[in-house]
């Protein structure tokens, strides 16, 4: 087996523990899961395009002893987590009241599911709007207040994405803003997860593309501004998630049926949930928020970082040394890294995110994403500056607060539309 699996492998198991099962041809155990948690499950999934998925789950949970709250399963939750499904998804949990919630889908089913969760147990005694607990450790106070649990969520990931089957976080989205929100609180990590790496064969190339390119922006932005007691260990996530990623994801796009690049891409983008456990994102994730309508989650992030790591380049030398030497050995990078310090060395390393993003299909600039006009920008910038994500702010490796904004942040955005990175202005 290739080393950089059993590192994954190593990795994840040490992280997670018994809580959380991985591989390939891993569904069956759902039901031995869900047991664990009382006889009545509310099973949250798409019955579409997921439906194997979908029955292969029920028929594990019915061999178990455990049946269907309801009597049927509950769509799941539209790209990105639209509010309304949020809400719609609550009132099956109050209306059936089972002993656990069964998420199965992509990021945004699972962080749909969760917040959910939260609404369906805290709004009686705390508030039923969901804008009360966008922010940091907000759930966790009002569990605090009220007394109230939350129901036990079983993640069962289906694409290689955002690591949400394993993470603190909530993303939901306003469709009428066109704007992206964050719930970030331990107390919503799913207390079991399953993840086999077999279902994303069902998934379109494109998503698996998103996967790949957010696992590299959770390891790069968190890897960015971990904290120097934890920089070791960001470490060995980031060079062990991205190798994989620029391995694999290649193969993929070219053969989807490949499972062992499949493989690769899911244990990478638990890596990059792993990662997001360790530290937080910053600039690109919080640009990719404004970007909700136009492209995926993965491709907002893959297109912004290369920018945000210019920026970044006076600080993160270090980082940027074990993110671009993985990438030049892949060939990626055709410049010696080692000759290369600062603005340089991050201008080197940026392009071969490009690089390597280009080698995927993936968009390169914001000008590449159909519907994309200035107004995206001020909504960017009008985001940045919300109280409820200054956390990405704060992250940066070179923190901006809500008055640079304009100064700072303006300059990356309008070279990532450009595809200039002479336009970036350095604060350092």
């Amino acid at each position: 087996m290739n080393d950089l699996f059993e590192q994954a492998k190593k990795l994840l198991s040490a992280w997670k523990g018994d809580s959380y099962i991985f591989g390939r041809g891993v569904l069956p155990e759902i039901g031995r899961l869900a047991a664990g948690y009382g006889k009545r499950a509310l099973l949250v999934c798409n019955t579409t395009y997921m439906k194997a998925t979908a029955d292969a789950v029920a028929a594990s949970l019915e061999k178990a002893g455990v049946s269907l709250a309801g009597g049927a399963i509950v769509p799941d939750a539209g790209p990105n987590a639209p509010r309304e499904d949020v809400y719609r998804i609550e009132t099956y949990i109050l209306h059936h009241k089972p002993d656990c919630i069964i998420a199965v889908g992509g990021g945004s089913a699972i962080d749909a599911c969760k917040a959910a969760n939260v609404l369906a147990c805290l709004g009686k005694d705390n508030t039923p709007e969901i804008e009360a607990y966008f922010g940091t450790g907000l759930v966790t106070e009002a569990l605090t207040k009220t007394g109230a649990k939350l129901l036990p969520v079983i993640a069962v990931q289906t694409s290689a994405s955002s690591g949400a089957h394993l993470t603190k976080y909530s993303n939901v989205t306003d469709p009428v803003a066109g704007q992206k929100k964050l719930i970030v609180d331990d107390a919503i990590t799913p207390p079991k997860a399953l993840f086999d790496y077999d279902v994303t064969a069902s998934m379109p190339v494109g998503v698996t593309v998103d996967g790949a390119l957010d696992a590299v922006a959770h390891c790069f932005e968190v890897f960015s501004g971990v904290s120097a007691d934890k920089y070791d260990l960001a470490a060995s996530i980031t060079e062990c998630a991205i190798s994989l990623t620029a391995e694999y994801a290649p193969r993929v796009v070219k053969n989807p049926g490949d499972m062992e690049a499949r493989e690769a891409i899911g244990m990478a983008t638990d890596l990059g949930g792993y990662a997001i456990m360790v530290g937080g994102t910053n600039g690109a994730h919080l640009t990719s928020f404004s970007l909700v309508d136009l492209t995926s989650h993965g491709k907002a992030c893959g297109i912004m970082n290369p920018y945000y790591a210019v920026f970044f380049s006076p600080v993160i030398e270090k980082q940027l040394r074990l993110v671009g030497g993985i990438f030049k050995k892949y060939g990626y990078i055709p410049e010696d890294l080692d000759s290369l310090t600062g603005r340089e060395l991050g201008t080197a390393v940026a392009r071969g995110m490009i690089a390597f993003g280009k080698a995927i299909g993936a968009p390169v600039t914001l000008r590449d994403l159909p519907g994309f006009d200035e107004s995206y920008i001020r909504k960017a910038l009008d985001a940045a500056k919300d109280p409820q994500l200054e956390m990405k702010l704060r992250n940066m490796p070179v923190p901006l607060t809500a008055a640079l904004v304009e100064d700072y942040m303006g300059p990356i955005l309008q070279s990532a539309v450009q595809g200039d990175f002479s336009m970036i202005r350095l604060m350092v």
